[in-house]
């Protein structure tokens, strides 16, 4: 498996909130050209995530029926990720290496192990190389 890019949970959750409508364009701009082409993946780090975040945050508006909805139209065709020892591995290499919070390495750790070159997120630093992977926060002004 070799995709081009991974997606942070925060792209999926400004896709869903109101409050900035450049930012959710941006994410939703993201997401769909991702579905579409088939070029983008998330791991599964990333759907429990945003399925955690938009059941909790008032500000999501989403219920079950929505968040079942929602996990089989946009989250489910980008999930590719799956947990593994060797994701783990990499994780804990990348955590100590570069001294990432520990759920940060395991998102880096993914994209790597999923073949992307480009990470999109608001989270980590914006121009970063880890490895074959370039950071980019999308919603830079």
């Amino acid at each position: 498996m070799s995709v081009d890019c991974f997606l942070d949970t925060n792209i999926f959750i400004y896709q869903l909130e109101a409050a900035d409508e450049r930012k959710r364009e941006i994410a939703s701009d993201l997401i769909r050209n991702g579905i579409a082409s088939g070029h983008t993946c998330i791991s599964f780090q990333v759907v429990q995530e945003c399925l955690n975040t938009i059941r909790r945050k008032a500000e999501v508006p989403l219920d079950v029926e929505g968040s079942r909805r929602y996990l089989e139209a946009v989250l489910r065709p980008l999930w590719q990720i799956m947990p593994s020892t060797e994701l783990y591995h990499r994780t804990l290499d990348i955590h100590e290496r570069y001294r990432l919070g520990f759920y940060d390495s395991m998102i880096v750790a993914a994209a790597i192990g999923g073949g992307c070159r480009l990470l999109y997120s608001e989270d980590l630093q914006h121009g970063q190389r880890i490895e074959r992977l370039q950071i980019e926060n999308p919603f830079l002004e």
